[in-house]
């Protein structure tokens, strides 16, 4: 039988303290013990601000993410914000004012990321469905069924539409009518974290990586193999020691080189064509990496924040101060590395030298999404449903 755990229940597996079980969000009491935790939060420490973050809008988003704090991501598309509640609810806004441009309230709960593109909203449900929606007034345009629950974030190309399950299935849909079109499927292991990669898509292949450390690049034609790289080695005496899921999306870039995280293992760029390795690090992240020009960003296990150079592998700068906060994957905005925690702090970091430029707080329920950025705006949504719209000015 295979056993999941919220990335925020293992971490209460590990730790008694109430202030952890409650930074964890949405833990139910009993999977506590007496263990201490792997990594305690660090206080914020004051510093000199040479930016500020102010609030242009904000508005309620349903109920929010749920006990589960599930993955629900808004999505940006032509002006508009597209986000949805864990009860099903499902909201487009205008982007600049915040004015509400429609609601629905389908009959299921949403689980998954929204993914606008061409017209459409992708979504899944915890009952192992995806839904296309009509962009202009919320009208489900098909729905389709894969094998289970859908945590991540459909992901289109011109064609297809990408679903991976929480089984480690990765079926590919008709873009247009929700038919099937093919289905790979492996073997997972016993314990994982609760949740999956993002598969990174374009038109002629599928980039998706596996909670057994695996990385697979698949034929969008017919969903087969074309190569396989093994990112992370299983260690360790315990199921939990020997996680090695590759929880983030991997990161394409126009050139063809592909970088790729995986709790307890490494950080790898890798030819994308071939799956041939350019360099790696040791580097534990279940997090998205964000690249900027020829640096890259990620945020580890333990919240430390780490710049690299994409070229050779070189670490650049790292920045310890929010360790233990449980950051969000970095999203980019103006220079800075734009991050969430768990205490709804939303934190800039200068790119070049890893030293706060800003910082607010919008919402004590926290933050475990990546903002959404736009050249100085950036959108963020809390685990409770308040969406917020930050404007940096200096």
């Amino acid at each position: 039988m295979k056993t999941t755990y919220t990335r925020q229940s293992f971490l209460a597996r590990k730790s008694s303290l109430a202030l952890v079980a409650t930074l964890a969000l949405g833990l139910l009491a009993g999977c506590a013990n007496k263990a201490e935790p792997r990594y305690s939060p660090k206080e914020l420490q004051r510093f000199e601000a040479s930016a500020e973050l102010d609030t242009d809008w904000r508005q309620q988003v349903g109920k929010g993410l749920g006990r589960a704090t599930y993955p629900i991501s808004p999505s940006l598309d032509n002006g508009v914000i597209y986000t949805a509640d864990e009860r099903g609810r499902v909201m487009a806004m205008d982007a600049q004012s915040g004015e509400r441009r429609w609601q629905t309230d389908l009959e299921v709960g949403v689980s998954s990321g929204l993914t606008a593109v061409a017209g459409q909203v992708y979504l899944g449900t915890r009952n192992g469905e995806v839904l296309a929606l009509s962009q202009s007034n919320g009208d489900v345009s098909w729905r389709a069924r894969v094998s289970s629950e859908v945590l991540a974030p459909p992901q289109p190309n011109n064609e297809l539409l990408v679903v991976q399950s929480v089984d480690g299935t990765v079926t590919a849909l008709d873009r247009l009518t929700g038919r099937e079109r093919w289905v790979h499927t492996t073997t997972e292991p016993a314990l994982t974290l609760r949740g999956t990669g993002t598969p990174a898509v374009i038109d002629p292949v599928t980039f998706a990586g596996f909670a057994n450390g695996r990385l697979v690049t698949l034929d969008n034609r017919s969903g087969q193999p074309l190569w396989e790289r093994r990112i992370a080695v299983p260690r360790g005496r315990s199921e939990i020691d020997r996680m090695v899921d590759l929880g983030g999306q991997p990161v394409l870039t126009p050139d063809g080189r592909l970088f790729v995280t995986s709790y307890n293992g490494r950080l790898v760029a890798l030819e994308a064509p071939s799956g041939e390795v350019l360099w790696e690090r040791e580097h534990s992240s279940f997090r998205t990496p964000v690249l900027v020009g020829d640096r890259l960003f990620t945020v580890t296990e333990a919240s430390h924040v780490i710049a690299f150079d994409a070229r050779t592998g070189e670490e650049l700068w790292r920045n310890r101060d929010l360790e233990g906060r449980w950051l969000t994957s970095p999203a980019f905005a103006d220079g800075n590395l734009v991050l969430g925690d768990f205490e709804g702090y939303v934190h800039l970091v200068d790119i070049q030298n890893g030293r706060f430029t800003a910082r607010t707080r919008v919402d004590s329920s926290g933050i475990s999404l990546r903002p959404i950025t736009d050249s100085r705006r950036i959108y963020v949504l809390a685990n409770s449903g308040r969406l917020e719209a930050l404007e940096i000015n200096r």
